[in-house]
Order: structure tokens, then sequence, then C-alpha cells
């Protein structure tokens, strides 16, 4: 098998994939496809009419077919005025039908492509929601944009610009063709002398703007890449004077956007010119051989409006078969997202109304990468009410233990079970509703602060936000915001500080009363006064619960039931604050570490 004919069939599956998005509006389709029939019929009606005008105003007899005969009401022939009247008024209302159709046509595969492309944009978007973290650690965030906006976009066009309309625009040729052969054989093959030399040039344009479309498109998700990382980088570009370097290139790519539109932009400026040639070609030919042959002047326009509708649509055809491999490349990426495998497979059917907050971890053994294990062979346990800390240098696991207990990425060897029941077969809703995370990045959408709290939960009321403002003791500070609880934080939050951020985080996670609370460096951006405020909340919130704590500051975890040791992935201590200093270990160098530091900063 050829690779042009592996790339047909590659194409044919792929569209074939699409369609499976066309099956709930099947009628939509059947209506634009039979409409695209009728408009085929309709094209060379007029031409046909003017012919048959100017032959009864020049006097020559002619022979009118039952339909139209019918149509114009048996209207004598021979009263050319009377003729020409009625033929008038027929062609105004078969002009306002075809009208009419035609805006029906183009509304129809419109709507079609728009309504697949909002089904599609749902699917890839849920599967997005659905990979594990671990994607997004490998994908640039402007990639799965331009995968769930601008190429799925495209798509669109393999309705509304490609597939439906090329069908049209052959059926068109194809009955035109049909007629002028019916009319004069002979006259139609001479006009189509130079016809081999435009198929030619077609297939040379699409080949060239195909090629310089995959550039094109290849350069936008680059674009988008870049763009999305930068702005959402550009603290740390501006902070570390990087804009000149970052600035290049970024004008490198997009020096390689333009260049492809270009190489495009000359196929176009090449092959428009040629269609006009060989049309004025053709024409030549035309009346050449109608004023060689004596023939009719009625032929002659007649010919000339047919050789019109036909080139009219070669003009764009090539361009429309360019516009469905965009969609082609476009979709092979979207079903590239959609196929992906690494999601979460294995979520159970256990969903309790409440679980106790009991942890345990078995032989776990964690990689982000192949077998470049960042946690191994962890094992402890967390009792329902327990407060177990993780301390270590950066890099121990500490993160990497509270990611995997709520399943944001799989653990390749070992068990975690909740309340004696392995994580794999919890409901992921279930298990992560009970699992409250106030984390040390702190992201905020764009919206309100009401809506950051409760993530837009219709089933959360005003009140028990504020209730639980106050129990931090954060209302009054969120009342001095202009707006209140309708104050808009703007995205990732940036009109508050990095602890106001973190006090809203805090809320959030307290809100939903999970039964299990995990506070990653939840006070690493709290200055002295708020970190009291949020200590003391903490104090009484976890009360009753499982809580998990990851700390640098080690005065923060003295009163923890069990603080666990981490260093390298791998646990080398374990005991309370008390136990751990007498032995005299890595938990003791910590500590002392952190009070000599303290000692430093005081003097």
């Amino acid at each position: 098998m050829t690779e042009a004919v592996k790339k047909k069939a590659f194409n044919f599956i792929l569209l074939n994939r699409v369609f499976q998005f066309v099956k709930p509006y099947n009628k939509y389709l059947i209506i634009s496809v039979v409409l695209s029939i009728v408009l085929a019929v309709f094209a060379p009606v007029r031409p046909y009419l003017i012919n048959l005008t100017v032959d009864v105003a020049t006097g020559k007899p002619v022979h009118m077919p039952g339909w139209l005969n019918y149509a114009l009401l048996k209207t004598d022939v021979s009263d050319a005025t009377r003729f020409i009247i009625a033929v008038t008024i027929f062609q105004v209302v078969f002009l306002c039908i075809e009208t009419a159709f035609r805006f029906i046509f183009s509304f129809i595969t419109s709507w079609l492509g728009q309504s697949v492309v909002k089904d599609m944009r749902v699917t890839v978007y849920k599967k997005v929601m659905s990979l594990n973290l671990s994607q997004f650690d490998k994908t640039p965030i402007g990639t799965l944009t331009t995968r769930t906006i601008n190429d799925i976009e495209s798509i669109n066009d393999i309705f509304s610009d490609g597939l439906i309309p090329i069908i049209s625009d052959l059926l068109s040729i194809i009955f035109t063709l049909a007629i002028m052969f019916y009319m004069d054989w002979k006259l139609t093959l001479i006009s189509l002398i130079p016809f081999p030399v435009l198929i030619i040039a077609t297939y040379y344009f699409k080949e060239s703007v195909n090629r310089s479309f995959m550039r094109v498109r290849n350069a936008v998700s680059a674009l988008n890449a870049f763009v999305q990382e930068h702005i959402t980088g550009m603290q740390i570009v501006q902070a570390f004077a990087a804009e000149e370097r970052e600035f290049n290139k970024f004008k490198k790519i997009n020096k390689d956007h333009r260049n492809a539109n270009i190489h495009a932009i000359f196929a176009y400026s090449v092959f428009f010119p040629v269609v006009e040639v060989v049309l004025a070609v053709s024409m030549g030919l035309l009346v050449w051989w109608i004023a060689d042959n004596r023939l009719d002047a009625g032929l002659l326009i007649a010919f000339i409006l047919y050789l019109n509708q036909i080139f009219r649509p070669l003009r764009v055809i090539a361009d429309k078969f360019n516009v469905i491999q965009m969609g082609m490349i476009s979709s092979e990426r979207v079903f590239k997202v959609l196929d992906n495998s690494d999601v979460i497979t294995t979520e159970g059917t256990y969903a309790p109304q409440t679980i106790r907050g009991k942890v345990e971890f078995k032989n776990v053994s964690f990689a982000y990468i192949d077998e470049q294990y960042v946690l191994k062979n962890i094992s402890f346990e967390a009792e329902p009410g327990q407060t177990v800390a993780l301390v270590g240098h950066t890099g121990s696991g500490k993160t990497s233990i509270i990611s995997i207990l709520n399943r944001l990425y799989h653990i390749q060897k070992g068990e975690i079970e909740i309340d004696d029941v392995k994580i794999e077969d919890y409901k992921l809703d279930a298990l992560r509703s009970r699992i409250g995370v106030v984390l040390q990045d702190v992201f905020l959408f764009s919206g309100t602060v009401f809506d950051n709290i409760t993530l837009r939960n219709p089933s959360i009321k005003k009140e028990q936000v504020v209730e639980a403002a106050k129990m931090i003791g954060v209302h009054n500070f969120i009342m001095s915001l202009p707006g209140n609880y309708d104050y808009n934080v703007m995205e990732r939050g940036s009109t508050l500080s990095l602890g106001q951020r973190q006090l809203l985080s805090f809320i959030r996670a307290l809100l939903y009363n999970p039964s299990i609370l995990i506070l990653d460096e939840a006070t690493s951006s709290i200055d002295t006064e708020s970190e009291a405020l949020i200590q003391h909340a903490i104090d009484t919130v976890i009360a009753g619960r499982t809580s998990i704590v990851i700390a640098h500051r080690l005065s923060t975890i003295r009163k923890a039931d069990k603080i666990i040791v981490l260093d390298k992935g791998e646990i080398k201590e374990m005991g309370t604050h008390a136990e751990l200093l007498a032995k005299g270990g890595f938990y003791a160098k910590l500590h002392n570490m952190q009070f000599e530091k303290q000692k430093a900063v005081i003097a």
C-alpha cells in the first residue's frame, strides 16, 4: 500500500469519526444534501431561459420543453413581447425561490457545523477534565487550548465551507455540463479544450496550499503555547529583565507563522490568474466556433454563462478541498486528545455518605516518570481525628503523598486505603469531596470572592460562606473589600495579596466540611498576624478530623499526633515532636537548623 493510499484511508477513518458526532443531526445532513441536489438542478435553468429569450427576440424558431411550457402558462412563443414578459416574471419568481433555497442551505450547513463543534468541544473538554495531572505536566496549556478551540473550529469548516458545499459545487458542474452537451456537444468540447490545464493547476494549488496550511496550524499552536505560558509567567520574565530575549523568541515564532501564510498567499496569487486565463481561452474558443459555424447569439450567451457557472466553483473548489484537509489535520489532533488513555480508568463504585477518616499507606512507591521513583516503599497510618505532619527538605516527597491520596496521580506499587477501603474502589467525586485541600500555590479563578469560595456550587448558600469566614476570622477583611463577597478578584486573584488568597482558599476547604483535611504549607505565605489567625482556625477545625499537614516551619506542627520525616522519598523517622527530638536524629537536626536561623534573624 502506497503512502498516498494510506493517507486517504486514514483521512476516511478520521472523517468517519467526525461523522459520529453528526448522528444526532442526521436529518439536517440529509436536508442539506437534498438542497445541494436541488440547487445543482436549478443552476443551468436561468442561462437556458436567457437562451430561449434571445432566440425568440431574434425571431429564431424555438422548441420549449413541456415543463417550461406549463410553467409559463402556455404562453404563445410567436408573440415575442408576451413571451419575454412571461419569462422575465418566471425568472424573478425562480430567482426568489433559488435564493431562499440557497439561504436555507447555507444556514443549515453552518448550523450543522456549529452543532457538531459544540458537541465535540464539550466532549474534548470533558476528556481534558478527566486526564491525569501528569498530562498537564507534559503538555503546554496553550497546546490544549488550541486543540479545544482553534482545531475544533477548523472541523466546523468541513461542513460550512468544505464537504457539503463541495458536493453542491460538483453536482452543479455536472448538471451544467450535461445541459451543455445536450444543447451542443461539439461546442461544449471545443470550449473545454483548456480544461485539463485547469485540472493540473488545481491539483498543484491544492497540494501547495495544503503544505502551507499544515505549517500555519503548527505555527498557531506554537504561538498559543508561547503566549499562554509567557503571559502566565510575565512576573518572572519582567523580574529577570528577560523581556527582550523572550520578545525575540516570539518574533521568530511569529515570523514562521507569517512565512507559512505567505506561501499560501503566493499559491493563491498564481492559481486565480491561471483560472482567469483558462476561462478567457475557453471564451475565445467558444466565440470563434460560434462565429465560424454561424450559430445563433442565444447559444453564445448561454454558453458564456454556463462556462462561468463551471469556472466560478472551480476557483474555490481546490481551496475547499484544503479546508477539508485542514479539518482532517485538526480532527487528527483533536482525536489524539480524545484517544489519550492516561485517564483514571479504575474508578470504583463505593460512595459512602460519610467517612471516618482513617488513612493508611501500605508500601507505596510512586514515580512521575517511568521508574524514577519519588516515593519509595512509604508506609504509615493515620487514625480518625489524628493530625499527621510531613516534614523534610524540598523534593523529599511531601507534596507527592497528598497528590496520590486523592488520586491526582496513579501509584505504581503498594496500596492506599481510607477506612480500610482501597482508594481505587471509591467513586472519585465521593473520595475527593471528603478531602479538603489548602495548597501552597493558591489558585483563584476570575470572578467574585463568593464564586471562588464556593466554586460556583449552587447548593452552598451565602450564610454558610459567611459563617465559615467568621470561623476563621476573615469576615471583616472580606467586608472591607469593595463589593464585599461580590468583589472581583480578577484572574489568578491578582488583586489580592498572597496571604489573602491563602485565607480564601482556607475558607473554601472548610466550607465543604471534609473528613480529611490536607494543609500543604498553609501558612507559608501568611504574615505573623495572619498565621496566628489561621493557626487558631486550624486548631478549631481539625478537631475530630484526620489532618495531614505539610510544613517547613516546624514550630507549627509541634502538637501533631505523628510526625513523619521524609528524605529523598523515604521515611527516615516517625514519632511525636518530643520523641523525635529525644532521638537526636534527622528531625532534631532540622529543628536545630531552623531554631538557629530564627535566632540569627532575631539577632
